[in-house]
């Protein structure tokens, strides 16, 4: 995400941090590089203005240029206004306490995943302990009901709906149900329209008059840049937005509508999609995002991430075979199957330091790591349990088997050896391990036949 603006920032970043004396005709060069970014990030332009003036301004005086290290202060001021940009700090929903009733109204327009990430809010919050009701108001577009009775019975979550083309009564209904059955949560997805007119307007008005929401959360593409930023200023000064979701930001290469959102509309961005998948929207860590952007990776949301997949149990049990020389290939195939579901190699990537905008999942050779599991699966249990069994006609069956070659079969056994060893080490040093973090891009090299 957002690789166009995180390569060139980056490039400043390595430049200046080890830098002993800085200029201020330096200072130009290096924000000048930075302007143009942001606005081939298509960042507003005034948002663009202010960030520059506030950085040249901040930079020119005896903070940096006078400093001890003043490429490293450089890079921190060029962090906090990313920061700012971004918001600040993470935003909350403000929901009541589960013995009261919390309404969210959603809206946006066609296109947006307004449907999909209504469901995604509610599977999140059903997973934090509330009990969350689906309101389908989209009476407009074809099918919308029913790919929310859809979403709503993948996840285990009711679906409130009526035959009729009346929202305003659907929502109020769907209130009275959602009070009468005890639900704390009631999430309303309303109709959306291909551009803002009017119609949509009113409906959406009227509804939220009948329900007096909480939240009036506003779901944005990302990938539309300026665009998002322009249909949100619109929505709120029509009906106030509380805040906003941006969908697709997974894909987003440029950033226009992060960077610009806050600056323009003063409302924060509080959850960020960032896959098909249901369990795919984040919370929105303005800091997290300006430290990617920066190429230092996000190691907080990757633990986070694999914490909520990896058993801890089965992690600790792993640790001790690394320790003892017992880590097996068919540990390597359950590490490889619990990699897939902390997210895919591009997300991975963009957490890791020195990686984020420099390595993308085109880089990558998928086939070798599809190739690598395939080999493993060929396998017998003794032979996962013990390598050194495997000889000339096992690799030969196993490569058969996998619809790889014997030259592939060699090369994983060859780097499943050196990558035992290795984590062998790591856990008797404290301090490889931390180095071995540092050096995971040329890890990865070796491993994905990068």
């Amino acid at each position: 995400m957002l690789e166009k603006i995180t390569n060139t920032i980056t490039d400043v970043v390595r430049t200046v941090s080890g830098k002993s004396t800085i200029s201020e005709k330096n200072i130009y060069e290096y924000v000048e590089k930075i302007k143009i970014a942001l606005l081939d990030a298509d960042v507003n332009l005034r948002v663009v203005r202010r960030f520059v003036n506030s950085t040249i301004e901040e930079a020119k005086g005896e903070k940096v240029i006078r400093s001890v290290n003043p490429g490293q202060q450089f890079v921190k001021i060029i962090n906090d206004k990313l920061v700012a940009l971004l918001g600040d700090e993470k935003q909350d929903l403000k929901l009541k306490g589960t013995d009261t009733l919390s309404v969210i109204l959603f809206l946006g327009l066609q296109g947006s995943g307004k449907t999909t990430t209504a469901a995604k809010l509610a599977a999140r919050l059903k997973k934090e302990g509330r009990k969350p009701l689906l309101a389908a108001c989209d009476l407009v577009r074809p099918a919308a009901v029913e790919q929310l009775s859809v979403l709503g019975e993948k996840i285990s979550i009711e679906v409130y709906k009526e035959d009729t083309k009346d929202a305003v009564k659907v929502a109020k209904n769907a209130l009275s149900y959602a009070k009468k059955n005890s639900f704390d949560t009631l999430i309303i997805d309303t109709a959306g329209r291909l551009q803002i007119d009017d119609s949509m307007m009113s409906e959406i008005e009227s509804i939220k008059k009948t329900v007096s929401p909480d939240e009036i959360l506003l779901v944005a593409d990302s990938m539309t840049g300026q665009s998002a930023v322009d249909v949100a200023k619109t929505f709120d000064e029509r009906l106030n937005l509380s805040g906003v979701i941006l969908t697709k930001f997974d894909s987003d290469a440029r950033g226009g509508a992060a960077l610009s959102l806050k600056s323009v509309t003063g409302k924060p961005i509080l959850f960020a999609g960032i896959g098909e998948k249901i369990e795919d929207l984040e919370p929105f860590y303005p800091d997290r995002i300006a430290s990617r952007i920066l190429g230092m990776g996000d190691i907080v949301s990757l633990v986070e991430k694999a914490q909520e997949t990896i058993d801890m149990e089965q992690a600790a049990k792993l640790e001790k075979k690394m320790a003892t020389e017992t880590f097996s290939l068919e540990d390597m195939l359950e590490q490889m199957q619990q990699m897939k579901k902390i997210g895919s190699m591009q997300q991975i990537i963009d957490m890791l330091p020195g990686l984020a905008g420099q390595v993308d999942e085109s880089m990558i050779n998928k086939e070798n790591l599809k190739h690598q599991e395939a080999i493993i699966q060929s396998m017998t249990k003794k032979e996962r349990a013990n390598h050194l069994i495997i000889g000339p006609s096992r690799r030969k069956r196993i490569a058969k088997g996998s619809g790889t070659s014997v030259a592939e079969v060699n090369r994983l056994i060859k780097q499943f050896e050196k990558t035992r060893l290795a984590m062998k080490k790591m856990t008797k040093n404290k301090g490889m391990q931390q180095k071995l973090m540092n050096q995971f891009g040329a890890n990865m090299n070796n491993f994905s036949g990068l």
